[in-house]
């Protein structure tokens, strides 16, 4: 026998049994306190004193007996523990059906992409400032003393010593200018390699092309799955389809994600979200494999929109 019910039917059915507990303690209720009025009126005496059995007779006034029903009220609610246990096992929780438009990951032309920019050189320093000739007016000139003559004239009684000549130490040569810093390594990231990365969760399959095909599958229900049509497109109606691309590093995880086709009204912003939702639950691809090492690789991601 099959039972399944959903959270609502359980809901449901609970409230029921609930609302079937008030009643039957209101109608309980109701019965005994009209009993109890009847016996303070003395109307069971006659029948009371007419059974003198100590069996049958152990309570005072034996119809205002509770645990007359004692067993009928453990049968109820065991009766009650054995359906409230199927209704346990017999709820279940629908997936919700996620919609993937035909074609998701066609695209509709190649999209060409600038190749990214990982260091540029500084700019050149600015050309100095040409320099400023200033007139120096008449009267701010300083007039020098003339200078004084001195005889230098040699005759024959004149001995003149030759100068000293010294010789002084040439300076050490400047040292080397230091080596430019070395280039930063940057890894070259490829479009199209032998084994493309894959979406996780079908590591477990044995060929490629299943989990190919398995991986496919499962990043469409990850995009379409967590995708929130944006309010404003929805109002104006806004279709298409958006393009992020981003690149997978050697070790699976989604960089360098950007918007290279919009149609606008936040929908573009949308699909970037949900691709930077890849990192933030920590999701990570199998790697692209150029001549069997992992290598960067980048993913062009198409994400339509559709009103149903």
């Amino acid at each position: 026998m099959d039972i399944s019910l959903s959270g609502g039917a359980l809901a449901g059915t609970l409230a029921a049994i609930l609302l079937l507990f008030i009643v039957m303690i209101l109608i309980l209720r109701n019965v005994y306190s009209k009993r109890t009025e009847k016996a303070l009126q003395g109307e069971y005496q006659a029948a009371d004193n007419a059974d003198k059995s100590y069996l049958a007779n152990r309570a005072k006034y034996e119809r205002l007996d509770v645990f007359s029903l004692s067993s009928t009220f453990f049968n109820f609610g065991l009766a009650l523990a054995v359906g409230l246990s199927l209704l346990a096992f017999g709820w279940t929780q629908y997936s919700q059906e996620i919609f993937i438009p035909d074609g998701a990951l066609d695209l509709d032309e190649e999209i060409e992409m600038e190749p990214p920019r990982t260091a540029e050189p500084p700019p050149p320093p600015p050309p100095p400032p040409p320099p400023v000739i200033e007139e120096v007016p008449e009267e701010e000139l300083i007039e020098e003393d003339p200078p004084e003559f001195e005889d230098t004239s040699i005759d024959e009684q004149t001995i003149e010593a030759p100068p000293e000549v010294v010789e002084e130490a040439a300076p050490p040569p400047p040292p080397p200018p230091p080596p430019p810093p070395p280039k930063p390594k940057v890894d070259e990231i490829f479009k199209v390699v032998e084994q493309m990365p894959l979406f996780p969760g079908c590591e477990d399959l044995g060929s490629y092309a299943e989990k190919k095909a398995c991986a496919e599958k499962k990043m469409l229900e990850f995009i379409y799955g967590n995708i929130k049509y944006p309010a404003i497109a929805r109002e104006n109606g806004v279709e298409g389809m958006a393009v992020v691309s981003f690149v997978i590093e050697k070790d699976g995880s989604v960089t360098d994600a950007k918007v290279v086709r919009n149609p606008g009204a936040k929908t573009g912003e949308e699909a970037l979200r949900v691709v930077q939702l890849m990192n933030t639950k920590n999701l990570k691809w199998s790697p692209g494999k150029q001549g069997g090492r992992n290598v960067r690789v980048q993913f062009n991601l198409p994400v339509k929109f559709k009103l149903e």
